[in-house]
């Protein structure tokens, strides 16, 4: 089966809204240590693999807006797309605890592999995306856990992270504000800017309007919560858009 290192939904959809879920999958390619990392199934499966719950988040969000979605087909512990290609945390060998024994003796060569194969192919194919409408507004579909460890419970339900482009950001932590269910995080639980990394380079660079929305993700392990989420955003995207005159 040839191996992709990306999805799109939706390419031909009109929408001035692109969706992004550098975190979609836990797929190792069958050319990274044969398809393993010699981790168990169960670690996998965890946030140090992916973003439990944003792929589908992202499918229906881009489905509500009418708009494309791009989505990574490879694990962030193979190679990490929301990183710049200097960032030493691009390939990690450590994450949250535990030691990722198929990127321990990943040297120079085999960072270039991952980079040609997985990386830079999910960037082009953004780029030509987010290209296609002279008003792109981009927003990047993440989730995070609930609690690190050794570290306390995380209080949001949904972060919303932001760099200088402050246009979409501020009205939808307003308008998130206005749902009284709602713990709403500003740039947590992680700060917004990250040098080159993906809304660096194919929002910021550009000045486009964006915004990277973090949900918890013990709130969309399941389908149907993966799908009232996104229905939930769908209309609250629209207004802040609108507020903010973009």
């Amino acid at each position: 089966m040839t191996y992709h290192p990306f999805f799109i939904e939706g390419a031909d959809r009109p929408s001035r809204w692109l969706i992004t879920c550098d975190h979609a999958a836990n797929t190792v390619p069958p050319f990274v240590n044969g398809g393993c990392l010699g981790l168990g199934a169960a670690d996998m499966a965890r946030h140090i693999a992916y973003d439990v719950g944003a792929a589908g988040v992202a499918r229906e969000l881009g489905a509500q807006l009418d708009a494309p979605v791009i989505l990574s087909n490879f694990s962030r512990l193979v190679i990490d797309p929301n990183r710049g290609e200097d960032d030493p945390t691009l390939l990690m060998k450590l994450y949250d605890g535990t030691i990722i024994p198929g990127n321990r003796h990943a040297g120079h060569d085999e960072l270039t592999l991952r980079l040609n194969r997985c990386y830079r192919p999910y960037h082009t194919a953004l780029a030509e995306l987010a290209a296609r409408r002279p008003d792109t507004v981009l927003i990047s579909v993440h989730s995070f856990t609930r609690q690190l460890q050794g570290r306390p419970p995380r209080p949001w339900q949904v972060g919303v992270l932001y760099a200088a482009d402050e246009r979409l950001s501020r009205p939808l932590i307003a308008r998130l504000r206005e749902e009284q269910d709602l713990c709403v995080g500003e740039n947590e639980p992680y700060g917004g800017h990250l040098p080159g990394d993906a809304i660096a380079r194919h929002a910021i660079a550009y000045q486009r309007p964006n915004v990277l929305l973090e949900l918890r993700n013990d709130l969309i392990e399941q389908h149907d919560d993966q799908i009232a989420w996104a229905r939930r955003l769908a209309p609250i995207l629209n207004e802040a858009a609108d507020r903010a005159g973009i």
